[in-house]
């Protein structure tokens, strides 16, 4: 099996998404994303918020928040609190290829962030996507070991099944669903639970909740 080139597929999630934002109106920017207490542009900004950090300030971003996942994100987006919309797509526009923090792990840090973000702007205004397999199945691979997110504890004794792409993972009581479904909801998006079924279902939604 040939190894996903990481790096490309983040640059090409960041193009799809730079993409839906340049056709957002005023509303929907400032409209509540699926990020409690961010906007549509808060989140578009925190996609690249650690690109441009050398790595001195990515340390003192960590240590300004707490260590915390919440305190270091809000640290980070600080920095762009003032940015408009066109600021920031121009922000995006020039932050395609991953670099800093988010390259990390061949650039799989940037691929399974991109692409969860760029769902919780989707799924908050309604204008939902295929996200491509080639794109899909790496992040959801990923995303089941990523440091930062709920992943790991919310599937433990939990079998996931996608039905729309080939990917399985886990043992246990089954959850099926589209993979994108899957990925918010193991992600910790109570959003995406509806769309799902099977025996571990009701586990994976008290977790989660």
């Amino acid at each position: 099996m040939t190894t996903p080139d990481l790096m490309a597929l983040a640059e090409e999630e960041r193009t799809d998404l730079l993409a839906l934002l340049r056709d957002l109106t005023d509303d929907q920017w400032n409209a509540p994303s699926l990020c409690t207490k961010w906007r549509v542009r808060d989140v578009a900004a925190h996609v690249v918020s650690y690109d441009e950090l050398s790595t001195l300030t990515t340390v003192g971003t960590f240590i300004r928040g707490g260590l915390r996942v919440s305190g270091v994100n809000a640290v980070a987006l600080q920095r762009y609190d003032d940015l408009g919309p066109p600021a920031i797509i121009d922000l995006l526009a020039r932050n395609l290829r991953p670099s800093g923090l988010p390259k990390g792990f061949g650039g799989g840090i940037a691929l399974t962030d991109g692409t969860i973000h760029h769902q919780d702007i989707r799924r908050a205004l309604n204008l939902p996507r295929t996200i491509p397999a080639h794109r899909l199945v790496p992040v959801l691979d990923f995303a089941l070991g990523a440091p930062t997110l709920p992943a790991k504890k919310n599937v433990k004794g939990v079998a996931l099944i996608a039905t729309d792409v080939d990917w399985t993972s886990g043992t246990g009581q089954e959850v099926i669903g589209p993979g994108e479904a899957l990925l918010m909801a193991i992600a910790g998006r109570p959003a995406a639970l509806d769309e799902l079924s099977g025996a571990g279902l009701t586990t994976l939604q008290q977790r989660v909740a």
